[in-house]
């Protein structure tokens, strides 16, 4: 009886062991899960980092030429029409050569693609700097172009592969909004350099920044690995490598940046003197007001990453803030806003087509992964994002004939217009299954 009763008292002992150690074993276990997702995360935004400074880089070098017009002009004897004709040659070597790189992305990598670019990017720097001749600028220009046409099919393969559903709203956010700084970047480093050492060593500036990025993507190359051949999260079903130009959604999303770009570019590139004919500004406050609408972009596509990733399907958000812009800026072509308030109606269009940016990059990615998978990535990418050279180009040809003619107001119509045609688009990729 007294063995019983001490067996009876003893026996817990054992089992509170036995409790203790599975207790310890599990917070182990959770420690060290949340160790990893805590690596995870942190070599995540290392990608989204590292991919995001080198589309500024890309932007950046959208103006390679563009600041040093006054100095090119100069030195060679150009008129505007001569010099204005590299930036076609970059936009156009950049659309077609975007289409192909998708190819290349999806057979040779996204990593070894975006070395190959950032080095073009480089050499358009150095090429710049050696120009003695007109072809000289052609040369540098069609370098740029070719280096830049490879970012979008390789950078957004390279996100959607390495960065977590939960992340990727983040992820397009960030890397749009380098692509701005990129752009706000570059004029005010090259005319400063310009301005102290001539437009040569602005020139080999500008390809110091490159091989900066390129030093960049070498010493993290780690974090852009692709996987092995016809390895993927979800193999695309098979088929001819242009299966997808059978597919409507991906043409619409090709013109749904088709669109967006042509009226995007109508304020790059005339926006300061539309807005001096229809509200009498002066040449500093217009300037004040495209600053403003550039800002505004900014802003929007940082904020833009944390919407996206709302319940609201991409496809309605889109149309529901471009609807937004698009009035706006019919608003603005109505004449009746007071001059002192143009520049924030101008930062409310851009903040609101800077907002449509991450869920636009998401609607692209449902059109890609829904029937061809991540081995299509850059094919998909390449082609819908060619749009955005495409629109470039086609706006100067568009909008220009309505400066040459007076219409000024009209310039502003028609933003409206191409972005009321963009909210169809985007509501048309979210009606039809890819």
């Amino acid at each position: 009886m007294g063995t019983d009763s001490n067996a009876a008292v003893a026996s817990p002992e054992p089992v509170a062991l036995a409790a203790a150690v599975t207790d310890t074993t599990a917070a182990s276990a959770g420690a060290e899960a949340g160790e990893a997702a805590g690596l995870q995360r942190r070599r995540e935004y290392a990608t989204i980092s590292v991919v995001g400074f080198a589309h500024g880089v890309s932007h950046f070098f959208h103006l390679l030429l563009a600041p040093l017009f006054p100095w090119l002009m100069q030195e060679f004897g150009l008129s505007f029409t001569q010099v204005g004709a590299t930036m076609t040659l970059f936009f156009v070597v950049s659309g077609i050569g975007q289409a192909l790189a998708g190819f290349a992305v999806d057979r040779l990598g996204a990593r070894r693609v975006l070395f190959f670019g950032v080095s073009c990017l480089a050499a358009a720097g150095v090429a710049l700097a050696l120009a003695h001749s007109y072809a000289g600028l052609f040369l540098a220009a069609g370098l740029a172009g070719l280096g830049n046409a490879v970012f979008h099919p390789a950078d957004f393969t390279l996100l959607n592969r390495h960065v977590s559903a939960a992340r990727l709203g983040h992820a397009f956010s960030i890397h749009g909004l380098s692509g701005n700084l990129g752009w706000a970047a570059a004029p005010a480093f090259l005319t400063g350099i310009a301005a102290l050492a001539g437009w040569r060593g602005a020139a080999l500036g500008a390809g110091a920044v490159a091989l900066l990025a390129l030093g960049l993507l070498v010493c993290f190359r780690h974090l852009l690995a692709d996987p092995p051949h016809g390895a993927s999260r979800h193999d695309g079903a098979p088929g001819s490598p242009f299966a997808f130009l059978g597919c409507g959604p991906v043409w619409l999303c090709f013109g749904f940046f088709l669109f967006t770009t042509t009226a995007f570019g109508a304020f790059q590139n005339f926006g300061s003197p539309v807005l001096q004919q229809v509200y009498g500004l002066s040449v500093g406050l217009a300037a004040s007001a495209i600053t403003a609408f550039l800002l505004g972009g900014a802003g929007g596509m940082a904020l833009g990453g944390f919407l996206a990733g709302k319940a609201m399907a991409h496809d309605r958000r889109i149309a529901l803030i471009l609807s937004t812009a698009a009035l706006l800026a019919l608003l603005l072509a109505s004449g009746a806003v007071p001059g002192a308030l143009v520049p924030l109606l101008m930062a409310c269009i851009g903040f609101c087509n800077g907002l449509a940016g991450p869920s636009r990059d998401l609607l692209v990615r449902r059109a890609a992964a829904a029937r061809f998978g991540q081995q299509a990535f850059g094919r998909v990418y390449g082609f819908v994002y060619s749009g955005l050279d495409t629109g470039l180009a086609l706006s100067p040809l568009l909008f220009g004939p309505m400066l040459d003619a007076g219409h000024f107001a009209s310039v502003l119509v028609g933003v409206a217009i191409l972005q009321s045609i963009a909210v169809l688009t985007a509501l048309g990729v979210g009606r039809r299954q890819v």
